[in-house]
């Protein structure tokens, strides 16, 4: 079986895995008891905190750690909106968040605060003037993702958030990075974000840990009650091995992006132009998107159908967020974008990894290939 979905979760690294392992063994005291043994749990979370730190090029006092991006979402913008509720209850995202954003907002929504939702372009990408433009003075937080995570578009985050500021340089900035990481520069200073979410385990670290940068001086209600743990921000004993695991992760992102980047582009292209071949697909990913995404549909026939026959040939591939695949419905992002239900509704993404060669390539080519003549010869298409 080959896999093609490192877009929700990676194989984890070697090492991360022996680091995993050893600090159950070795550390498994609380970082908060007095004791040396909690002593030692609790340098090995600060030495974590300040290689995270150093990736991003902020400060460790900027770095929370929490238990998923999910959860930094969350934190983000529902911790700001009801810190900050006194300057205004009005927040603005775009219609093609990840689900741990945008339902956010929908629940921030349901309780009195008004969202507004920017559309993107026929392509997924954001029109900075669009964000700027939806900007009040009552307007407490923006979120714009780094990379989509369902078509894989690159938002111009730079501008977004020098006009943000231009607008209201009180409006707090921010950005999933979860998809980004990894794979493309971060420039938290450059953007002027406030807020920056990150998952370890899209970028081959463990589960059950997640990063949130929070810019000093900002303040967020903390979500969580229950303990002073990270600062007062996230009640809860700290996951040790998950944290120090997760550092090696986020430090080997910076060391390898440009190795990662180098290796998955031509490999992108090459299934980019396959797709442009066959009549029967519509590609919903841009040709500047991230190097790890492509998104295509065939139209009339479910995403959910056509990836269980590809998994029959041997390949592994969604049809769009994990935290989504499930779910009967077209697309969010697609129909956002202006597609048809048939389109919205035959999604399949195609997500590399640093594992992947050209074969795996050829050979993905040949299973798209089988499973639209087998579909075709099952729906009575072909003779």
């Amino acid at each position: 079986m080959l896999y093609w979905d490192y877009a929700a979760a990676t194989p984890p690294y070697e090492d991360v895995v022996k680091t995993m392992e050893q600090i159950m063994k070795l550390h498994y005291a609380n970082p908060s008891s007095l004791h040396r043994a909690g002593s030692e749990a609790a340098k090995l979370i600060r030495r974590s905190r300040e290689v995270c730190a150093a990736a991003l090029s902020v400060q460790p006092k900027e770095i929370l750690f929490t238990s998923g991006a999910t959860e930094s979402n969350n934190l983000a913008i529902k911790g700001a909106a009801l810190q900050y509720q006194s300057r205004g209850r009005h927040l603005i995202t775009t219609e093609i968040e990840h689900p741990s954003v945008y339902e956010s907002c929908l629940q921030l929504q349901q309780n009195g605060w008004e969202i507004t939702f920017v559309a993107p372009d026929s392509t997924g990408m954001i029109d900075p003037e669009r964000v700027a433009a939806a900007v009040r003075r009552d307007t407490v937080l923006v979120s714009v993702m780094h990379v989509n995570n369902e078509i894989g578009t690159v938002q111009p985050l730079m501008e977004i958030g020098r006009l943000i500021k231009s607008v209201n340089p009180r409006t707090l900035f921010h950005v999933d990075g979860v998809q980004g990481y990894g794979k493309l520069a971060v420039d938290l200073k450059g953007w002027k974000a406030d807020l920056y979410s990150l998952s370890p385990h899209k970028i081959r670290g463990p589960r059950g840990a997640g990063l949130l940068y929070i810019k000093e001086g900002i303040q967020l209600f903390p979500l969580l009650s229950g303990g002073s743990h990270e600062e007062g921000l996230r009640a809860g004993t700290e996951n040790v091995p998950a944290i120090v695991a997760s550092s090696k992760a986020v430090r080997m992102g910076v060391e390898q992006r440009e190795t990662f980047y180098a290796r998955l582009l031509p490999l992108r292209d090459r299934l980019l132009r396959f797709l442009h071949s066959v009549p029967e697909f519509v590609i919903n990913s841009r040709e500047d998107g991230a190097p790890h995404i492509v998104h295509f549909s065939y139209p009339g026939m479910k995403g959910e159908v056509f990836a269980r026959k590809l998994e029959e040939l041997g390949m592994a591939v969604s049809t769009r967020s994990a935290c989504s695949s499930r779910l009967a419905e077209p697309s969010r992002v697609l129909l956002s974008m202006g597609k048809d239900i048939s389109v919205a509704s035959g999604g399949i993404r195609i997500s590399f990894g640093d594992s992947h060669t050209e074969d795996d390539v050829a050979a993905l080519e040949n299973a798209l290939i089988t499973a639209v003549r087998a579909l075709k010869i099952a729906e009575g298409g072909m003779k």
